[in-house]
């Protein structure tokens, strides 16, 4: 999955604020997760904004996992 997700992760400086995008568009990875958070359905994300997929959905949890992972790393 990591290769897919670095394949839908970008961060570009000059995009909203350095922060990680989906596929170069200006929704980010903290977008998502805050929609999830919230309770949102994968579904409902994708008929809300419906130039997102699934994959994208999952990048940017294995996104946050990973992230999550290297911090417990760095602490350990």
């Amino acid at each position: 999955m990591s290769g897919a997700r670095e394949e839908i992760i970008a961060v570009e400086p000059g995009k909203r604020g350095g922060r990680p995008t989906i596929r170069g568009m200006r929704i980010t990875v903290y977008d998502v997760l805050s929609y999830l958070a919230s309770g949102m359905s994968h579904e409902e994300i994708i008929r809300e904004f419906p130039y997102l997929t699934e994959e994208d959905i999952l990048a940017c949890l294995s996104y946050a996992a990973d992230r999550e992972r290297r911090s417990l790393a760095a602490h350990a």
